[in-house]
């Protein structure tokens, strides 16, 4: 975490007014750079670990910025500034997130731009190890979005504690008829996917995904998105 709040504190691009750190754990604050924090920089201590939705919603409650950004901590900046061009792509008609491409540490691409968790592409992805040949959703390690956005939206819901809430903010997102944005910048994203190795963490993900598949959103964006694929595959075809 202290890394990434110094390379926040280096970029001085000017697009940065305002970090707010949530310490979900107890921990020891970030120590600030010799000539200060360029921007206003705030903590909030959890008294008990509250989950990523709405660790999220209360930092950026009554934000008053053009742009929100949610970042996770697992994440290292490049050389440059991806924050410029982020909110550039954010700024774009239309327009309901953007996003960078994410590698991990040996500079291989992720699997961050995603294709609707159905039962089948989970299939397709986790036991047959197929990639995505959709984006109809991008995994929140960085989004930057319109604050009216983000505020129309209500932020995360904060229902979903672990997993699957940045498929529903994605969804509700295009049920509104806002697109998803890829900029032109990418970041180092170390996420440890701990659903993979950690009982507990599974159960969580499970139970994640069982609720986005109940949920009137999923089905709203199931029909949306193959209507939208019906529309792809006719003018394919003419």
């Amino acid at each position: 975490m202290q890394e990434l709040i110094w390379t926040l504190a280096r970029l001085r691009s000017g697009v940065i007014s305002r970090v707010v750190l949530t310490l979900n754990l107890p921990e020891t604050d970030p120590v600030p750079p010799a000539d200060g924090w360029p921007f206003v920089f705030q903590i909030i201590h959890n008294a008990r670990p509250a989950g990523f939705g709405a660790n999220h919603n209360r930092a950026l409650a009554g934000a008053m910025e053009p742009f929100v950004c949610v970042l996770n901590p697992d994440v290292k900046l490049t050389e440059y500034d991806p924050f410029v061009d982020l909110v550039c792509s954010a700024a774009m008609p239309g327009t309901g997130c953007a996003y960078p491409l994410q590698i991990d540490a040996q500079g291989r691409l992720q699997d961050s731009e995603r294709a609707l968790p159905t039962p089948w592409a989970l299939w397709r992805r986790r036991i047959l190890g197929l990639r995505e040949t959709k984006v109809d959703w991008v995994n929140a390690a960085c989004l930057v979005l319109p604050r009216p956005v983000w505020q129309k939206l209500g932020g995360f819901d904060e229902t979903y504690f672990m997993y699957c809430e940045d498929v529903d903010l994605c969804l509700r997102l295009r049920l509104a008829g806002l697109a998803l944005k890829r900029s032109p910048v990418q970041l180092v994203h170390t996420g440890q996917r701990a659903s993979h190795r950690r009982w507990a963490h599974f159960r969580w993900h499970v139970r994640s995904l069982l609720h986005l598949w109940s949920s009137p959103v999923y089905r709203r964006a199931c029909q949306l998105l193959r209507a939208q694929d019906d529309v792809a595959g006719t003018i394919g075809r003419s």
